[in-house]
């Protein structure tokens, strides 16, 4: 038999399927056994990114978006209770007085110790309710001791005078500033005439006289 070694390329690849491994055997029958390797062709990019030596690539994970309900604190609500505070309205003032009102004239006296006046001061008042023709149906006859800061409009509202004697209360008295005695005055459209005291201007001369002249001056 002749010799039957082979160093055929295609010879050995008939026989040896599997990965044969050569010890101390010549390069070329080494590079003969094993396929020509080809390096994998490096892509080419047309904008090239120059990364740094010691750059480490990281493989982000897809992002996921949560949304998470923001809860505003429940806050209790407070209810602020509030009294309701009733305000009682302003009384009318109810006058006691004596007359009847009927020609809206008002006589004013003040005298804290009788009801009208003394006796020499009552016989005075009714002289000159007399000389003026009057009646008690004419005129309201008011102590103005009992009602003490009252003021004209009080009395004018209540009894809607057109004439106010006034024997002891002063314009001060009744809102109205300063004002002369035993003289008329016009407050609006009301007639006034302020005196002194019934009791005093009984034993006043000059007083009775001034307030007479007045008196027959008034237009009632």
């Amino acid at each position: 038999m002749g010799e039957q070694l082979t160093t055929s390329t295609e010879a050995l690849r008939l026989f040896f399927t599997e990965d044969i491994y050569l010890v101390n055997s010549d390069d070329k029958i080494l590079a003969a056994a094993q396929p020509e390797l080809k390096p994998a062709p490096v892509p080419v990019l047309e904008n090239p990114v120059h990364v740094a030596a010691n750059a480490v690539h990281v493989t982000a994970d897809p992002i996921v978006e949560v949304v998470v309900p923001v809860i505003a604190p429940q806050v209790p609500e407070i209810k602020i209770a509030v009294a309701e505070v009733k305000i009682p309205a302003a009384e009318a003032i109810v006058f006691k007085y004596l007359g009847k009102n009927q020609k809206n004239i008002l006589i004013l006296v003040n005298d804290a110790g009788n009801e009208v006046s003394t006796d020499k001061g009552k016989e005075l008042l009714r002289n000159i309710v007399k000389a003026l023709q009057l009646t008690a149906n004419d005129f309201a006859l008011l102590n103005y001791a009992a009602y003490a800061n009252t003021g004209f409009e009080e009395f004018s509202n209540f009894f809607k005078s057109n004439l106010v004697f006034a024997f002891g209360v002063t314009p001060l008295h009744l809102g109205l500033g300063e004002q002369p005695v035993n003289e008329i005055i016009m407050q609006g459209a009301a007639q006034l005439i302020f005196s002194g005291n019934l009791d005093q201007l009984a034993d006043d001369q000059a007083g009775k006289k001034a307030l007479w002249g007045s008196l027959k001056k008034l237009s009632i």
